[in-house]
């Protein structure tokens, strides 16, 4: 394909993603924006935070934000990879702006994992990865699709599991780390 045809279907493609999100969001302020499932997202969103806050240890704050950075990170990264590649969808986005569930990925993964490290730890991190994973793929992804709030299309709750574990260690890795060199000039 020459660079102007490629060029030319490629501003195609954009119009119509652009045209389908202008529908979907029509259809989000329609029917989703102050849906009761709309009002469960966004306490899911929020009261996580808020125990985190209350009950962190505050010495502890920058490392364990840190890790959960990290999860918001992975976990938003893959999840665009999953609905971009039709294994899922959500239904009654908190926000229509996001292809992820916001409340799922920068908020309950992160501040459970959050909590997970800071809890008993000399538990081996695999022990805790395993109930992680166990609790994210087993309880949380049943639970959402319960609600109505995710549909696996081409996707099984226990493909999730490694995932979620490995995630959990990565994290769990990263909270360990002792030294940060300094920035110098």
């Amino acid at each position: 394909m020459h660079e102007d045809a490629y060029f030319k279907k490629d501003a195609q493609l954009y119009d119509k993603i652009a045209a389908i999100h202008d529908e979907k969001y029509e259809l989000w302020i329609e029917q989703v924006l102050f849906s009761w499932q709309w009002w469960v997202g966004v306490l899911l969103t929020v009261v996580p935070w808020v125990l985190w806050l209350c009950f962190r240890k505050k010495e502890s704050t920058y490392r364990l934000l840190l890790s959960g950075l990290f999860i918001v990170f992975i976990s938003s990264w893959l999840d665009f990879i999953g609905i971009s590649a039709g294994k899922w969808h959500y239904h009654y986005d908190v926000l229509p702006l996001l292809p992820s569930f916001t409340p799922w990925d920068f908020s309950v993964l992160p501040v459970l994992a959050m909590f997970l490290i800071q809890i008993k730890p000399k538990v081996h991190p695999f022990l805790k990865g395993i109930v992680y994973g166990a609790i994210s793929a087993f309880a949380g992804e049943p639970i959402f699709i319960w609600l109505e709030l995710y549909t696996p299309e081409n996707w099984k709750t226990y493909y999730s599991f490694p995932i979620f574990v490995l995630i959990y260690l990565s994290a769990h890795w990263l909270s360990g780390r002792k030294h940060f060199a300094e920035i110098k000039e």
